[in-house]
């Protein structure tokens, strides 16, 4: 098993909807572009947002265990992933990698 590499890429906001559909939060999001996490093979590193890591959990558990070429060459790294939150308000982008450390 591998560990995997985690960047946040972008960070997108949409006040818009915000103001339409959302209940005012005063901390919605501390993920910061350029942020790296180092995923132990399939475990969630510490400080990733829960919501970020129920989207890309199965994709950090396949690359981590040798999977790739997701979607039928989707990647240019085939053993890569760009995925992003769930959060319609202010969706995250991330870059997975599959490192060829092993994980402990």
């Amino acid at each position: 098993m591998k560990k995997c590499r985690i960047t946040v890429m972008r960070k997108a906001s949409y006040p818009d909807l915000m103001e339409r559909y959302e209940n005012p939060m005063e901390n919605a999001c501390d993920m910061e572009t350029g942020q790296i996490f180092i995923a132990n093979g399939w475990e969630k590193p510490g400080g990733l947002c829960n919501s970020a890591w129920d989207t890309m959990s199965p994709f950090v558990l396949a690359l981590s265990h040798g999977g790739e070429n997701f979607y039928d060459g989707w990647m240019k790294n085939p053993r890569s992933v760009m995925l992003s939150c769930n959060d319609g308000f202010r969706p995250v982008s991330f870059l997975v990698e599959a490192l060829e450390e092993d994980a402990e």
